[in-house]
């Protein structure tokens, strides 16, 4: 993408109502806009980071058997009447009505109708389990919403919904899902901590929260220090051996983790001191499992092994896309802007011209932008006429993982400038060698 022909309507100064990093970085890199209290357009820049992690989420619940559907955003109150949550929700639930005078609502979730959709397609326990996940805006009328995406009225959530037989065969699913949320966030470049948490107005006897490491999190947070240690993309785990994946996520979460709301002084104090990390934390993804919670009221039940009818048991699986920008934003910056993991960068590389319309470096520049591309790279090729030192603003502002800094003088030595955005190395080299090193 050249940047001449690219909407990126940088700010130069931080806005007055950005009050964390992130919300003051997405707005000055023109990532978002906002529209009104919490809702946001998302503008190119920040929807191409939005639909990498949607990506990620996406692969790896395909990677735990989940299986995508789509539902609506407007639901029918009648189905939330029959689980008792119509009322029980509150506020943040924004209730509408049409124009036939039926009660309606923009879904903050969906376990009512996934669980609906399920009753009227399985009859017996062979076709359990089953997992249904979809990506899907939801909206909660938050009293103040604030921070930018972070706590956004409107928001991208992935949601999954697990179907079993049994309490024993829903805890399995539930693992497996524990497993499929630690290598999501690995692979955004993010350390999550899982923790045990409160069920809320979602219910269940089971649930943990899944906190990123960030100076600026909501929550303090206090870990055992083997929770940094476990590669999940590399771990053998059959997820499909049930003692085997129940012994691995028990031996995880045996390790000391808890927010300040359920820290337990003397329990931290146990742990070594040289593996006593506090810290701060931001949510990315919930995790619940309530069994019959809202298959017995929507009486959505299977014939049984014993040819009996039973209620299915079930459990529901959360992760804030849209929030999740913002969380790893907040977890990568320093003061000049974003530091972006590869996997989720919206561009690969950045190329800054030093001197558009200068003959042999607009030709190296469009030599490296045609190999990079053709090499399946996203590039952004500032080639505009800015002076030299908003260019770098720019690249390390939006914090693309490489830039590659192309100018006259450097040339004539036969040299370009290649930096790492993370660890702000330089390195001189042939262009040739740059882009070796950029496609390897």
């Amino acid at each position: 993408m050249r940047l001449s022909k690219y909407f990126m309507p940088i700010l130069r100064h931080d806005p007055k109502e950005a009050e964390i990093v992130s919300h003051r970085l997405m707005l000055r890199a023109g990532m978002i806009r906002q529209e009104s209290a919490g809702i946001y357009s998302w503008l190119p820049t920040g929807y191409r980071v939005l639909k990498k992690i949607e990506q990620i989420v996406r692969e790896e619940q395909d990677r735990a058997g989940a299986i995508e559907v789509l539902m609506p955003t407007i639901q029918s109150a009648d189905l939330w009447r029959k689980s008792g949550r119509y009322d029980d929700y509150g506020k943040e639930m924004l209730r509408i009505t049409d124009r036939h005078e039926r009660d309606m609502l923009y879904g903050p979730t969906n376990e009512e109708m996934i669980t609906d959709i399920f009753r009227a397609g399985v009859q017996s326990y062979k076709d359990l389990p089953r997992n249904l996940y979809h990506i899907q805006w939801k909206f909660r009328d938050e009293i103040r919403p604030r921070f930018g995406v972070m706590r956004g009225r409107e928001f991208l959530m992935k949601d999954a919904y697990s179907f079993d037989v049994s309490a024993e065969a829903g805890r399995h699913s539930y693992n497996i899902m524990f497993l499929a949320y630690l290598r999501t966030y690995q692979r955004m470049g993010l350390t999550a901590i899982p923790m045990q948490a409160d069920t809320g107005p979602i219910g269940g006897d089971m649930s943990h929260e899944f906190l990123v490491l960030a100076d600026t999190g909501e929550s303090e947070v206090f870990f055992d220090s083997k929770y940094l240690e476990m590669d999940w993309q590399n771990v053998s785990i059959d997820q499909d051996d049930e003692g085997a994946l129940s012994d691995a996520i028990q031996g995880f979460t045996s390790h000391y983790a808890a927010t300040d709301e359920k820290h337990e002084a003397a329990a931290f104090d146990a742990i070594p001191a040289d593996r006593k990390i506090t810290g701060r934390g931001i949510e990315v993804g919930h995790i619940f499992f309530f069994g019959t919670k809202y298959s017995e009221p929507l009486e959505c039940v299977v014939q049984g092994p014993d040819g009996k009818m039973v209620p299915v048991h079930s459990g529901s699986y959360g992760i804030g896309v849209s929030r999740l920008v913002a969380g790893i934003i907040e977890a990568s910056h320093d003061e000049n802007g974003i530091i972006w993991p590869d996997p989720v960068a919206p561009f690969n590389v950045g190329i800054i011209n030093l001197k558009s319309g200068d003959a042999d470096t607009d030709a190296a520049c469009e030599r490296v932008y045609s190999a990079l591309t053709n090499a399946g790279m996203d590039v952004l090729y500032d080639d505009t006429d800015e002076r030299a030192g908003a260019k770098f603003a720019t690249m390390d502002l939006i914090g693309l993982p490489r830039q590659l800094v192309i100018g006259p003088r450097g040339l004539k030595e036969g040299q370009v400038e290649l930096k790492h955005r993370k660890s702000g190395e330089k390195q001189s080299v042939s262009l040739d060698e740059a882009i070796n090193q950029l496609t390897a």
